[in-house]
Parts: structure tokens; C-alpha cells; sequence
């Protein structure tokens, strides 16, 4: 996982270097005396934003925090695995929403948070749902929640920079062409930041499939988790997933592309059981390399999560670790 951190530590270093490369030339060739504080002021938002955001997850997603006593089974995956990576266990709730799916989040591994909603328990069979666990447990082992909100600041931070030049710099009548640029190289930068950070978030998943293996999952249980969540979330209506829109990015997998993931995936349940199972798995590791259309590609530049038959693919080439428990 040393791998997985270098790479993340890595591009927040490079986004932080592009940030102060801008803010520095802009700042120096306008002469806008207040840039600098409203840099600071713009970092102190998201500063604030990253401290609260733990609560606004909590209230987007109608979280409500279980005692062992009302799940034991829950927490006992959780708690098991926990002991097996050697992690302090973190909170457990249950989101009260209608898409089948589960998420970590927190400022830190000491304020992890885990929790799965309403719709998932119903749908995965206990192993599945361990996998999943797994998974959501191996992003705070991997500390990758922090760094991912950090990124995210970034882009975030250059496009109210870009706003700030094209609309709000100086009044309309006095806007020189000079400044209308610089807002537009700052919309530019913008945009790349915001696909480092969309690669940053899909790299994150790979390293959290591989650790829900290390954990004593089974490949096949997490593949069958993934494909289950996608009928799931496909049966939901529109506004049921436009409510949590903004957050996809916490879930195992993107609810928004259900639909594309079931035909990617179908051809894979070859008796049409809805399951993946270990002998489908391994007839997908025999194949070559998975080749992806133009607009495949392009749909997994611009999107949080990795193609979801890319991201099978590569659990069907991992080696299933000693069985869970021992």
C-alpha cells in the first residue's frame, strides 16, 4: 500500500505546485494587492469544509450510528477484519437510502466511519457483503479518504479563481482583456486538476479491491458484490439517485452507471445465476487484456470509479488470500 500512498502524496505535491505557480504569476502580473488574502480566505473555506464534512455526509446520507447490539453480524465482520489489518475500528451506521451500496469516510483512519445502506443489506448474501466491507475498511486503512479531500480541494479552489477573474475581478466595464485570459488559463487548470484528482479517486479503488483480497475475501464474493450493486442501483428511479449525486464518489461503485455496467458485466454470469462466481471469474482471467471502445475510454477519464470490467478483470488476477478467519 506504500505504492498506492506514494502516488497519491505525489499528485497532491504536483497540484499544490501548479496552484501556487498560478496564484504567484497572477498575483504578480495583475497587482491585485487582496489576491493573496482571498487565496487564503478561499483555503480557509475549504478548511472548514473539510472539518464539517463528516457532519454533511452524516446528513446527506440519513445516518444513523449502530450499537453492536442491534447488528452483531455487522459488526462482527468489521471488528474481525479490523483485528486482521491491525486498524482501530471505526464508527458503524447504516444510511437510511434506497441505493444498495456502502462507503467509509472521515478526516483520518482515528475517525474512520463506515456504513452500509438499507438496500445493500437486503441485496448481498453474508460473503459479499463482508467483501464489500473490506473494500470500504482498506480506503482508511490506506488513508486515502484524507489525501482524495485534500485533491479535491484543488480544483475546487481554481475554479473560484477562474470566476473570480471572468466575472467578479473588476467591474464589466473596466474587465481588460488580460484579465478575461487569466481567468481562462485558471478554467484550464481547472479542468486538468479536476482529471488528476478523477484519476487519483479511481487508483484509490483499485488499491481498496486489492486490500479487501488481503482481508480473507474471496475475488469472486467482491465481483459478485459489484455486480449485484449495479442491478441494484438500476432498478432505483432517477431522483433517488440524484440526491446523492454530489457523494458517488464514497460508494464502492458509481449508482449513475448501473445500466452500462450491467451490459459490461452480464456476459460474464455465464449460467445467469445474478452471481460471479469463482469458476466465471477464472474464465475472465484466461482472457486477454480487456480492450475498451473510444467512448469507454473517455467515460473513465471523467468518472471517480475504473470501468467496471477493468476493475473485474484485474480482481480475477488477484490470488485469494488465507480463508477468512484463520
Amino acid at each position: 500500500m506504500l505504492f498506492l500512498q506514494l502516488r497519491m502524496w505525489f499528485l497532491l505535491v504536483a497540484l499544490f505546485g501548479i496552484i501556487y505557480a498560478v496564484t504567484v504569476m497572477i498575483g504578480s502580473y495583475i497587482g491585485i494587492t487582496d489576491f493573496y488574502f482571498y487565496l487564503i480566505l478561499s483555503l480557509a473555506m475549504m478548511f472548514i469544509q473539510y472539518m464539517i464534512g463528516p457532519k454533511l455526509v452524516e446528513w446527506a446520507m440519513h445516518i444513523k450510528y449502530i450499537k453492536k447490539t442491534e447488528h452483531p453480524s455487522l459488526h462482527q465482520m468489521v471488528e474481525g477484519m479490523c483485528l486482521r489489518a491491525n486498524m482501530p475500528l471505526p464508527k458503524i451506521g447504516i444510511a437510511q437510502i434506497p441505493i444498495p451500496n456502502a462507503f467509509a469516510f472521515g478526516r483520518g483512519i482515528a475517525d474512520g466511519r463506515i456504513c452500509v445502506s438499507e438496500g445493500i443489506l437486503k441485496l448481498l448474501d453474508e460473503d459479499e457483503l463482508r467483501a464489500v466491507l473490506g473494500h470500504e475498511l482498506s480506503h482508511l486503512k490506506n488513508r486515502d479518504v484524507l489525501t482524495i479531500t485534500l485533491l479535491s480541494v484543488i480544483p475546487m479552489l481554481m475554479y473560484r479563481v477562474a470566476w473570480h477573474f471572468l466575472f467578479y475581478g473588476r467591474r464589466r466595464e473596466e474587465r481588460s482583456g488580460n484579465t478575461v485570459i487569466i481567468g481562462l488559463v485558471a478554467f484550464i487548470f481547472y479542468f486538468l486538476t479536476n482529471l488528476l484528482v478523477l484519476y487519483a479517486s479511481r487508483i484509490r479503488e483499485y488499491f481498496a479491491d486489492r486490500g479487501a483480497v488481503l482481508l480473507g475475501n474471496k475475488p469472486q464474493a467482491l465481483a459478485s458484490s459489484l455486480y449485484k450493486l449495479a442491478y441494484g442501483s438500476a432498478r432505483l428511479n432517477k431522483g433517488e439517485l440524484k440526491e446523492v449525486e454530489g457523494l458517488k464518489a464514497f460508494f464502492v461503485n458509481d449508482p449513475s452507471r448501473a445500466l452500462r455496467e450491467i451490459r459490461e458485466l452480464s456476459h460474464l454470469d455465464l449460467d445467469k445465476s445474478g452471481t460471479i462466481d469463482g469458476h466465471e471469474l477464472e474464465v475472465l482471467r484466461a482472457t486477454k487484456q480487456v480492450r475498451l471502445s473510444f467512448g469507454d475510454r473517455i467515460l473513465e477519464i471523467l468518472s471517480t470509479h475504473p470501468n467496471m470490467l477493468k476493475r473485474i478483470k484485474q480482481l480475477s488476477e488477484l490470488k485469494e488470500a488465507p480463508t477468512y478467519g484463520a
